[in-house]
């Protein structure tokens, strides 16, 4: 089991530069709020310690956790969807707003990276300098028999900065010809796509239906249900079912359809759904007998009401999905080297165009993922 103890909170002062310490570029979101609270700064560069490497970020991903982390949205406080604090300004602090807890601000945020080795901490070995690697960002604190878990970005400083730090056990190698940008697409959307299917039990007899299908954890999900060989039902944005349907999608719904008049009740064997929202109840009536449905978000709104008789007299199991289970990213890894899987780029931004990202980010007009690239 890695021993992650050293990986602490952000002091503030780590970010006063003195004398002649070396410094980069980073984006530091210093509290919650809105984009005002996102400060493109130099900052001393990170140093390894035992158990650590330090990486020369290459590309990072843009994801809806390191919006809604810096809005406070997890908090239980907020009971719309993601867009009710998209705007928030002056606002006071959600205490209880971050991924696991409060978050530790100022924070240097980026949960997907994709770097190249530059040092490693005092007696930590690992792949040679020079390597290009993925970084798992969710880490299992004792062990993958607990559901414990840290994650990069959230509970400490990510990827969105021309250099980070992470334990050397979250380094993965990759031998692939993708940019650096397409590989930056994976950890987070395939990470989290992967874990609900991996614990949903997904195969070759399943039909499973997908909502969100066009955003980057939709799409991947859609891909890797596909690499299992399921039947996928697709829900999308009409003007997106294209980019859906070419990803190998068996049936496409455009999103605002009655789902019940397209899809006959009880037919659905796993529902993989991260909108939520007030949809969840007749999801449920969608499902067969032993169904499973798996979450991971809740973009449309945490909050829903169900009709107990259909998960009971069904038979049905909810899973409720964070903590990645240790065959994810190595399975990642693998169908990206057996070219199973492939990346679906939006745009790319300059990393201190963040602000600009994050608000053509959340007008979900794009297919596939934004990714930031750090200054050389």
């Amino acid at each position: 089991m890695p021993d992650l103890t050293y990986l602490r909170p952000f002091d503030p002062e780590r970010f006063k530069v003195r004398g002649h310490q070396p410094t980069m570029k980073a984006v530091v979101t210093t509290g919650n709020g809105g984009y005002e609270k996102l400060d493109y700064c130099d900052v001393p560069i990170p140093v390894p310690g035992p158990g650590e490497v330090l990486l020369r970020v290459l590309a990072a991903g843009v994801n809806n956790t390191e919006i809604n982390t810096r809005l406070g949205w997890y908090s239980s406080s907020v009971q719309g969807g993601t867009e009710q604090l998209s705007e928030r300004n002056d606002e006071p602090e959600i205490e209880d707003g971050g991924w696991n807890e409060s978050t530790p601000f100022p924070l240097i945020q980026g949960t997907d990276c994709c770097g190249e080795v530059v040092a490693w901490g005092q007696g930590t070995k690992g792949p040679d300098i020079g390597k290009r690697v993925l970084v798992r960002a969710c880490m299992r604190l004792n062990g993958f028999d607990s559901l414990d878990n840290l994650w990069m970005a959230s509970d400490f400083d990510g990827a969105f900065a021309q250099y980070v730090t992470v334990p050397a056990s979250e380094v993965f190698e990759i031998q692939s010809d993708w940019s650096d940008v397409e590989l930056a697409t994976i950890p987070c959307a395939y990470g989290t796509a992967e874990n609900m299917l991996h614990r949903a039990g997904v195969n070759s007899a399943d039909r499973v239906l997908v909502t969100g299908a066009s955003g980057g954890v939709g799409s991947a999900v859609v891909q890797l249900a596909k690499r299992r060989g399921a039947y996928v039902i697709a829900v999308a944005g009409e003007s997106k079912l294209d980019s859906v349907r070419g990803l190998g999608t068996d049936q496409e719904i455009a999103r605002g359809l009655d789902l019940s008049t397209e899809i006959e009740n009880s037919s659905v064997d796993v529902v993989i759904d991260n909108v939520a929202g007030k949809q969840v109840g007749k999801l449920l009536k969608l499902m067969a007998r032993g169904g499973r449905y798996a979450s991971s978000g809740a973009i449309a709104g945490p909050i829903t009401t169900i009709d107990m008789r259909d998960f009971y007299l069904k038979d049905l199991t909810l899973i409720g999905c964070t903590a990645w289970d240790e065959p994810i990213f190595p399975n990642l890894i693998g169908y990206i080297e057996k070219d199973e899987i492939r990346p679906l780029v939006a745009k790319t931004f300059a990393l201190k165009d963040i602000a600009t990202a994050q608000q053509e980010f959340l007008k979900k007009t794009h297919f596939g993922n934004f990714v930031l690239v750090p200054p050389l």
